[in-house]
């Protein structure tokens, strides 16, 4: 039964809120519109500042790093005025609670934000906003988060919606820099020797990695436009051991020319990159885990989960998203219920799709969706409507989701099955998830033929396999004035793809 989210939230209050991120390396505003399960940036507004700069040595924050770090947080207060932000949250890591200087620095930053909260983190709480983060877009995560910054690296272990063993080393890109001498052989060394001291990573052997933060995403962003990934796109991108070893390996051995060349990474992340990867290396090896998953989402998620949006913490991510999609671009969300139903017997227990996790899950998604590109011009509806889904914004898809979703919905409003435009899709899935795909997108054109998304003309009509050679539709009474040639002509179609006979009755 698929049940209906598409109106969940618009009883919410609409707010704004707003965290100011401020790291080892750089410091970051978001902006969040009123509360979601899937949240919704706004305002995004990044800054580069290596406060933690000669921390190693000195003991303090960068001088440089303090003066530019003052200018852009007046500017984050009069931004926050601005859009009218309650609550309104500094969160400081690594590089200020370590520096000898933090709290005058502290004091100085307040005094131009007289606006927000402050707070100093220490790394067990920057550690749970991060795992917080990961559960937003990943509630059965069962693994290790492991959050890079420039002066830290958190870990954290993860399972069944909870988190614990939280902990941070000092393996922040910046500082596992300084304390190397710009050597990379000193800096495995390091991590390895400070991640043999983790005595509760031996417990949680086996399990995937959790990559969090900038210079992660930064080793994602290089491997993805170095072997040409259709999307451009980190959060949920997925490596196993193997890749995940070779891209490590490829980054702490090429020339800065090199990563220049492949680009796709602000510069100022390529000094790190190969910093990251040493650190991720000696987590692979330490944790034998079998996979890594980026994760775009992580302390600012983390933070607006439990600060505004803990009443739908509980909600599912994806089934959120795709509720909320219908809601505010299809014309009947309500349908999703009788869709599923309707087509349940052909799908789920014809095909045998409910045996199939990820296949069951697409479908019931897929009718929730069903009807997002009612609104857009016809000649381009496909298109947009592919696209929409392949690269729309939320934490829940994953991108075999978003591949399927998107190849449902261009078969449902007929695409050209070989379009240029599809390519994503056909390189991301499966040739058997491709398949059913489309063939799930031509059902749903011959349900939207029949009955042009109302519930009222889908009673007293069925669809069924039968003995497995023939697809019937049956019409019944007044039900029969909704069939026609069109109708005819889809279920031939649905019925070919399937390679069994149509029987229109």
């Amino acid at each position: 039964m698929v049940e209906n989210t598409a109106q969940r939230g618009t009883a919410r209050q609409s707010r704004r809120a707003a965290i100011v991120d401020l790291g080892s390396n750089s410091v970051r505003m978001v902006v969040y519109e009123g509360v979601a399960r899937n949240p919704v940036p706004i305002f995004n507004e990044k800054a580069t500042l290596r406060l933690g700069a000669g921390l190693e040595a000195t003991g303090l924050l960068s001088e440089e790093g303090i003066e530019r770090a003052l200018e852009v947080l007046a500017r984050y207060q009069v931004i926050g005025q601005a859009m009218g932000v309650q609550p309104f949250d500094v969160l400081a890591t690594a590089a200020v609670r370590d520096a000898r200087n933090g709290a005058e620095f502290v004091r100085a930053a307040q005094m131009r934000m007289p606006g927000a909260r402050f707070r100093v983190l220490n790394g067990e709480e920057e550690a749970d906003y991060s795992a917080t983060g990961v559960l937003c877009a990943l509630p059965a995560a069962d693994g290790i988060v492991a959050d890079i910054g420039g002066g830290s690296l958190e870990l954290i272990r993860v399972r069944d919606g909870a988190y614990f063993d939280a902990g941070t080393t000092p393996l922040g890109v910046i500082r596992l820099r300084e304390r190397s001498e710009d050597d990379l052989e000193k800096a495995a060394a390091i991590a390895r020797k400070t991640l043999a001291d983790v005595a509760w990573l031996e417990d949680a052997k086996g399990k995937p990695l959790y990559l969090v933060g900038g210079a992660f995403r930064a080793l994602a962003r290089l491997h993805m436009a170095r072997t040409d990934y259709p999307l451009n796109m980190v959060h949920l991108f997925c490596l196993n051991r193997q890749e995940a070893v070779e891209m490590a390996e490829w980054i702490t051995g090429a020339s800065r020319k090199q990563m220049e060349k492949i680009g796709n990474v602000p510069r100022k992340r390529m000094v790190d990159a190969p910093f990251a990867a040493q650190v991720l290396l000696a987590l692979l090896d330490k944790t034998d885990a079998p996979e890594v998953i980026f994760s775009a989402e992580g302390l600012r998620e983390g933070w607006y989960m439990r600060e505004v949006a803990a009443c739908v913490a509980d909600e599912e991510p994806m089934e959120a998203l795709a509720g909320e999609m219908a809601g505010r671009l299809g014309r009947n969300a309500s349908f999703a219920g009788p869709l599923h139903a309707w087509l349940a017997p052909v799908f789920l227990f014809g095909l045998g799709w409910k045996d199939d996790a990820f296949l069951s899950l697409q479908f019931r998604l897929a009718c929730m969706v069903s009807d997002i590109g009612s609104y857009d011009h016809p000649q381009y509806r496909a298109e947009q409507t592919y696209r929409r889904l392949l690269y729309c914004h939320g934490v829940g898809f994953s991108h075999e989701s978003r591949a399927f979703l998107a190849l449902v919905l261009a078969g449902r409003y007929d695409m050209d099955r070989e379009s240029p435009v599809l390519e994503p899709s056909r390189r991301l899935l499966s040739k058997e998830y491709y398949e059913a795909a489309i063939r799930l997108g031509q059902a749903f054109r011959l349900v939207y033929m029949l009955c042009a998304g109302t519930e009222v003309l889908l009673e007293e009509t069925h669809l069924a396999l039968k003995d497995e050679d023939q697809l019937v539709l049956n019409l019944h009474g007044s039900r029969l004035r909704s069939g026609g040639n069109a109708v005819s002509r889809q279920l031939s179609r649905l019925a070919e793809s399937l390679g069994v006979e149509a029987d229109l009755r």
